[in-house]
């Protein structure tokens, strides 16, 4: 009958409600570099899981064009800001708050909520010497070095970490 329920129905899935994204900001010196990229990637290879942003202590003028060009060589697009500071997001909710240079690690502002902490330190392309040939290959190792460590936080069982053991292995992912 087609009054009745579950009457000539299959069972009705439950639709999980959506899982809220974790907010990620990637800090650097410049905001110029290696966190616009962190954030385009993670972004991208998120689908969604995370919603990253970026910033730096002390602003650059620009975004460096070897950064775009190598995210977009990599078929990464860039859907970014011009450098901004770090000042005023301290106050916003942030799941994680990971460093990219040791500069910004010494900078880095306290955060409420106690998000996740990691650094993860690597050379600043921008400040790569030589040629432009050289310079370009200094970006491209940079986004090949935060593309895997990237890969590694997504692998990560997030959801079955206490906050300290997250905190550890978000952590490690920077020395590797």
């Amino acid at each position: 009958m087609r009054g009745e329920p579950g009457v000539g129905e299959g069972p009705q899935p439950v639709t999980p409600a959506p899982a809220r994204a974790l907010r990620v900001l990637f800090l650097c010196t410049g905001n110029s570099a290696r966190s616009q990229m962190a954030e385009a990637l993670l972004n991208r290879k998120g689908q969604g899981r995370f919603r990253a942003a970026s910033a730096g202590a002390r602003p650059a003028m620009r975004v460096h064009p070897y950064a775009i060009e190598t995210l977009g060589s990599y078929g990464v697009p860039w859907d970014g800001h011009p450098p901004r500071s770090v000042d005023g997001l301290e106050a916003e909710p942030w799941d994680f708050v990971i460093t990219v240079c040791d500069r910004a690690k010494e900078a880095c502002p306290i955060f409420p909520g106690q998000p996740v902490l990691a650094h993860w330190g690597m050379p600043d392309p921008a400040a790569a010497p030589g040629d432009d040939a050289a310079r370009r290959l200094a970006f491209r190792d940079a986004f090949l070095v935060l593309s895997r460590r990237i890969d590694l936080l997504l692998a990560l069982p997030i959801d079955k970490l206490e906050r300290l053991a997250l905190e550890a292995r978000v952590g490690a992912i920077g020395a590797s």
